[in-house]
């Protein structure tokens, strides 16, 4: 004889969870990049990594150096740099940490669903 089973499901509730979630995870996401931009980023007084900031809006989020000069130390690659000291300073590591990134939206997620 067929059993019958009664479910109740929290489709609202689980998108709300997750969705709160990832604007945790990409928050996360963001500071993890500025901290690696930071660790690369040219360093003559310190002026050019003590703008960088991380911003976030729902599920988007952003990094950025605000210094006249970001630009300019990002995209010239025949600048000198100290060792360890790179263009590309936000490019880089944002191609280095995509996976990084991702894993901490992920966790996030996932604890959100729990």
């Amino acid at each position: 004889m067929p059993q019958s089973v009664r479910m109740t499901w929290n489709g609202d509730l689980a998108d709300e969870r997750a969705r709160a979630g990832a604007e945790r995870g990409v928050a996360l996401a963001v500071e993890h990049l500025l901290g690696a931009s930071r660790q690369v980023v040219p360093l003559e007084e310190a002026t050019l990594e003590r703008s960088g900031v991380a911003t976030t809006d729902g599920l988007e989020g952003a990094v950025s150096f605000d210094t006249p000069y970001a630009v300019i130390q990002h995209e010239r690659l025949d600048f000198r740099h100290d060792e360890g000291r790179t263009a590309k300073y936000l490019e880089g590591p944002a191609l280095e940490e995509a996976d990084a990134m991702r894993d901490l939206i992920a966790a996030q997620v996932r604890r959100a669903l729990r």
